[in-house]
């Protein structure tokens, strides 16, 4: 049975000119989800995890009939959670959204933003990633979904950064931002700062680092750099980490290139000092 024909379905929406579709739609811009506080999530898992994670913060679903029929715990879901829902056709989802694959929320903001809710995501913390000058935004989702795989306790995006809620980098979370704290609107001083004081070591990922990355983690229960909580810096895609950043850290650390590649690709190299401080921490 699909939605539609479901008692309690809503009435379907079927004009893609309303003024409701050109609202969300103008989400797609910066200026009008910051005016309005709201943000959108395009895509079955996106959608899905919101629904899960972050429900209260989620105003409204849209799905097409098929994408209702291929998802139905995604309808079914955010009924359970009063959540309300809205059946449209594919003209309309077209006009809200090209890449939703017929699923969409509007979700709004949360208070992730300033040196409270840094504060707040830093409390008891053992791993945190902080992206200084991320400018592409399918990199610094994929960070965000590599810090949730890693076990991380918050990301930090540092202003001068991309924002966390343009609709590429929610996309290339697939989700993960709806998993752990996403803090935005902080410095670097500041957040090296909080960091310490919540007894975070800072590490530099950066290719110029005078430690190895295999030496930093150590024999297993040796109790090397790695294992010790921490706040991994990183850089822009293009030019690494600046000379302020460096300074900052207690320790710059490279990743041992062994084949021919000249470098990796940043949210490679998050990855895997993430997962090299999870690891060394579990030991």
């Amino acid at each position: 049975m699909t939605p539609a024909s479901h008692h309690d379905a809503p009435q379907i929406l079927a004009n893609p000119a309303a003024t409701r579709v050109a609202r969300v739609a103008g989400l797609a811009r910066r200026q009008a989800r910051f005016k309005h506080g709201r943000f959108l999530v395009e895509g079955p898992q996106g959608v899905r995890e919101a629904v899960r994670h972050a429900a209260e913060h989620v105003l409204d679903v849209y799905m097409t009939e098929a994408a209702a029929s291929r998802h139905p715990e995604i309808w079914a879901e955010a009924k359970a959670s009063g959540l309300y829902r809205h059946l449209v056709t594919p003209e309309v989802m077209a006009a809200m959204s090209a890449d939703a694959q017929g699923v969409l929320a509007v979700v709004a903001m949360g208070e992730s933003s300033g040196p409270q809710a840094l504060a707040a995501a830093l409390e008891g913390a053992r791993l945190v990633a902080v992206l200084t000058e991320a400018q592409d935004p399918g990199n610094a989702g994929t960070i965000i979904r590599a810090a949730d795989a890693a076990g991380a306790d918050a990301v930090i995006l540092l202003c001068g950064s991309v924002e966390a809620t343009a609709p590429k980098v929610v996309r290339s979370t697939a989700g993960s931002l709806f998993h752990l704290p996403v803090i935005t609107g902080v410095g670097l001083e500041e957040t090296v700062e909080a960091a310490r004081a919540a007894g975070l070591t800072i590490l530099a990922a950066d290719g110029r680092g005078d430690t190895d990355l295999f030496e930093a983690e150590g024999p297993a229960g040796s109790g090397g750099l790695l294992s010790a909580p921490s706040a991994w810096l990183l850089g822009n895609e293009a030019h690494g980490l600046a000379p302020e950043a460096l300074s900052r850290a207690d320790a710059v650390v490279a990743i041992p290139i062994l084949g021919r590649a000249e470098s990796l690709n940043v949210a490679s190299a998050a990855a895997l000092c993430l997962y090299a401080s999870a690891r060394a921490q579990r030991s």
